[in-house]
């Protein structure tokens, strides 16, 4: 908190207004799209998923997981543009000043924490993570939200007049502004008195840590004494750094991309039957039941349930369909997969497939996704299954043998494994 204790003169209210937009956009990007993900995963009543296009959940989670990681370098540097105003003396000059700052340090908080635990989910790393992370990012992404979108409201005449065209006068000098937003947060200039002579302990960082510059092109070169990225130069660095980290993750998706993917967790081809797969036969507990010779699905419909063991499965009309495993940490990767409709078996059970919710459980015993509930929407779609084979060959037992869901356009984690029961909840 001494005075002229953060020299760099990179920092300005214009640095960090535009390092702020594009933090804003990426933020807004992963909100709609984690909001989308968390529906689809946990429908409330009035929610409605469609099964086509099969690949947009593919594209929208896929685009929230690559827009979060870019927010790394973005945040990083918004956080260190704004760096010195966290030091300012006193912390508090009045009630809205403390209101203000609070809003800012929630904001900061949500942040870090969205990013953070984003990064840990994508690792699959979760012993640092005392929670259930849906839930918690989640909700975290709400409270980021709004603080968001408070602080923009506070921050947005900064912000304006930051990015504003030209202002020099006639002597081609810019009036010195002295606001610097903090997440950023600028402190209004009637909160920072002007100073004269030498500074005291306790009073605002001095001028020459935020320096008056001739004219915006030469604000937006201005280096640091002693030389150092401009703020162009840091713009520029930033972006190169989002564009890198979003180019080797981005092929965990984008299957033409994958051989640069280096820093991906996951590469498409990669896992039995040429997919990838998070979790395995053993690790759920399945091994042994899904190798039992006496295995059933169980098929309960609203008037009926019949018992079907692997060969009368097999007997019944078979259909192929090309579908993506689409991820909730960002990988995807399709398979052509050879199956039952789901349709017909619901229309097996006596009820109608174009009404039909539909109760898919796993042979395994607990977890939270041990089972799924597939809306009319998708078991009236001939393209979800009751997959059998994965191209052309028998499930592999990490890939949900005997028999496992496949549908369009869901998450991973709904398309159940290892089915041992199919129960018709409404289909009259």
């Amino acid at each position: 908190m001494r005075p002229g204790r953060f020299t760099s003169a990179v920092r300005s209210p214009r640095l960090t207004s535009r390092l702020g937009i594009a933090l804003g956009v990426a933020f807004a990007v992963c909100f709609v799209t984690g909001v989308v993900s968390h529906l689809v995963q946990h429908p409330p009543g009035w929610f409605w998923w469609p099964s086509r296009p099969v690949g947009l959940y593919r594209f929208t989670q896929g685009l929230h997981v690559a827009t979060g990681l870019a927010t790394v370098p973005l945040l990083g540097a918004k956080l260190w543009s704004v760096y010195p105003r966290l030091f300012t003396w006193p912390p508090i000059r009045s009630l809205a000043h403390a209101a203000e700052r609070a809003s800012v340090a929630v904001l900061v908080a949500a942040a870090l924490f969205q990013v953070v635990s984003g990064v840990l989910n994508v690792a699959r790393w979760y012993a640092p993570m005392p929670f259930f992370f849906t839930s918690a990012h989640y909700w975290v992404a709400w409270l980021a939200a709004g603080a968001l979108l408070t602080h923009i409201a506070v921050q947005l005449p900064v912000v304006r007049d930051a990015l504003a065209p030209d202002t020099a006068g006639p002597n081609g000098n810019e009036p010195p502004r002295r606001g610097l937003p903090i997440t950023g947060a600028a402190e209004p200039d009637h909160d920072e008195p002007a100073h004269h002579g030498r500074p005291t302990t306790g009073t605002a960082e001095p001028d020459h840590d935020e320096p008056a510059h001739h004219g915006r092109h030469a604000a937006d070169a201005a280096e640091p004494d002693g030389g150092g990225l401009s703020r162009r130069g840091v713009l520029a660095a930033v972006g190169a750094a989002a564009g890198v980290i979003t180019v080797t993750t981005v092929g965990q998706t984008v299957r033409p991309l994958s051989g640069l993917a280096v820093l991906a967790p996951r590469l498409p081809q990669v896992g039995p039957q040429g997919l990838p797969v998070n979790a395995t036969a053993t690790g759920a507990g399945v091994a042994e039941l899904v190798r039992d010779p006496h295995y059933r699905l169980a098929l309960t419909g609203t008037r009926q349930s019949l018992s079907l063991d692997l060969p009368a499965l097999a007997a019944l009309p078979q259909h192929t369909a090309d579908l993506p495993i689409a991820c909730v940490e960002g990988w995807s990767a399709s398979g052509r997969w050879t199956g039952v409709r789901l349709r017909d078996l619901v229309a097996l059970a006596g009820d109608d497939p174009d009404d039909a919710t539909v109760l898919v459980e796993s042979l395994q015993v607990g977890g939270r996704y041990r089972s799924a509930t597939v809306p009319p929407s998708h078991t009236r779609d001939p393209l979800t299954l009751i997959a059998l084979r994965l191209g052309g060959e028998p499930l592999h037992p990490d890939h949900g043998y005997p028999a496992r869901l496949i549908a369009p356009n869901r998450p991973g984690v709904l398309q159940t494994k290892w089915v041992g029961r199919i129960t018709v909840l409404e289909g009259r």
